[in-house]
């Protein structure tokens, strides 16, 4: 098969233009997304109250809990499809893409199942309070109904991502963004109908999103073009998939997690400190705009020249990235700084929800450049073919450590302040960790883990 998208190959041309050209759409699809998650939580706390905020403001942990794992797995065949394209392997293109797909249709049915049959029982463990555990239990099980579409978009904007397209699902993200504020709107302050309909218009949003992402990918005249007949289990192909996605699911959900065990304890504090930091859990996701495009374009970029043997341009991309993330997330970080204030009121103005939200702006967000130096490393080495370095890294850091430092610690010292320096702490921790991993990296860093072509194929 031919492609026909060879424009969308980063394994020419000029290295900062391709970086740029290929993380600058994946910032902004970012940025709608984290404006509309925001939205979400805006309307919520000004049309509904303080309760419902602490509800909506709890999800984003759990949710990752639930999906973290499947995201992922998706990381592992973006690589994988990454290197295929670099190297123009048409045919394990192809093997990839549908196995790729498979694989996402079965955990969209697994997951919604898993989370609406949980959702209760964990929010308890959470240690929800009374007040949001109804409003909380509505919400997610609502959200997690639609939970094929949301893996389904994922799988097929990592596979568009893979080959160099980032703009596509930059669009599709846009237009689900705008739709999903015009549904809270109309669900929220016209129709009365409660939190549980701002889930119901995220999960119709994100139907919107996967239904554009495939039409994409079964009309492109291009090796990754996907067709339903051919969707199956290549089992040759699915472990490696696995191989290079387990990893990263495993870090993500052990991570996340950890995020919902500092998510209880926060909850201890009552519901004017889950929604102050759940105000500044969705102002948080604006730092992660330039961690998260550079840290995908860095494991796309590099996975894409490792194919082609562009060991060269696998240094440079490295080095720009590098100064990019950090610079950027710090920009934010400090801007954030200075706005607290006006950012976390936005949300809810009642004075100890601002108190909680300001205070932990003013404890974080100076610290971002190291939160983007460790996602671009981790990046960097899932490119490469290693994501057991930032799995290990990570699990032993932003999980066990900070476990261990917040149950040890706010036993001494009962305030939330020990709560709000656990990240600092283990972001400097970890960037410390990935600075020596990347000082002893060498090129060419590994075996290519891709089987010959010849190999003859499985599937079930």
């Amino acid at each position: 098969m031919v492609m026909s998208q060879d424009q969308n190959l980063l394994t020419t041309g000029s290295v900062v233009k391709k970086m740029l050209l290929f993380a600058v759409p994946i910032f902004f699809s970012n940025l709608f997304q984290q404006l509309y998650n925001a939205v979400d939580s805006l309307i919520v706390g000004n049309f509904i109250g303080e309760e419902a905020l602490a509800a909506v403001g709890s999800s984003g942990s759990l949710i990752m809990l639930m999906i973290g794992f499947i995201n992922g797995v998706s990381m592992g065949a973006g690589v994988l499809i990454a290197r295929f394209f670099g190297a123009q392997d048409d045919e394990n293109i192809q093997r990839a893409v549908h196995t790729t797909v498979a694989l996402g249709v079965v955990s969209g049915v697994v997951l919604t199942v898993v989370g609406v049959v949980l959702t209760p029982q964990v929010l308890i463990w959470m240690g929800t309070p009374e007040s949001v555990l109804a409003s909380s239990t509505a919400y997610f099980r609502v959200y997690f109904l639609g939970s094929l579409a949301v893996i389904l978009y994922n799988m097929g904007a990592s596979i568009l991502q893979s080959v160099g397209d980032s703009r596509s699902p930059m669009k599709y993200l846009i237009t689900a963004s705008i739709t999903n504020v015009v549904l809270d709107l109309l669900f929220i302050a016209v129709l009365g109908w409660g939190v549980a309909s701002a889930a119901l218009a995220t999960i119709i949003s994100q139907i919107l999103s996967a239904t554009l992402a495939f039409g994409k990918l079964m009309r492109v005249q291009a090796s990754y073009r996907v067709y339903w007949k051919k969707v199956h289990f290549d089992l040759p192909m699915l472990k490696q998939i696995v191989t290079l996605g387990i990893p990263s699911g495993v870090q993500n959900s052990v991570i996340s997690l950890a995020n919902v065990i500092v998510q209880a304890n926060i909850n201890a504090f009552g519901a004017s400190a889950m929604a102050g930091c759940g105000s500044y859990s969705k102002i948080e996701g604006f730092a992660f705009l330039p961690v998260t495009c550079f840290a995908l374009a860095l494991s796309t970029f590099v996975s894409q020249n490792i194919g082609a043997g562009r060991y060269d341009r696998v240094k440079s991309g490295i080095k720009f990235g590098l100064i990019c993330s950090p610079l950027l997330a710090e920009c934010i970080g400090i801007t954030m700084y200075l706005l607290a204030p006006t950012l976390i009121s936005a949300f809810n103005d009642k004075p100890e929800v601002v108190a909680f939200g300001v205070n932990q702006i003013h404890t974080i967000s100076l610290f971002y450049c190291l939160l983007a130096f460790s996602h671009c490393c981790a990046g960097i080495m899932r490119g490469i073919g290693r994501p057991i370095i930032p799995m290990g890294i990570m699990l032993a850091v932003w999980c066990v450590f900070r476990i261990f430092y917040i149950t040890v610690t706010v036993k001494i010292i009962p305030s939330i302040y020990v709560i709000y320096w656990a990240y600092p702490i283990t972001w400097i921790i970890s960037s410390l960790l990935f600075a020596f991993c990347l000082y002893k990296l060498r090129f060419p860093p590994m075996e290519h883990p891709i089987e010959e072509k010849e190999e003859s194929s499985q599937s079930c």
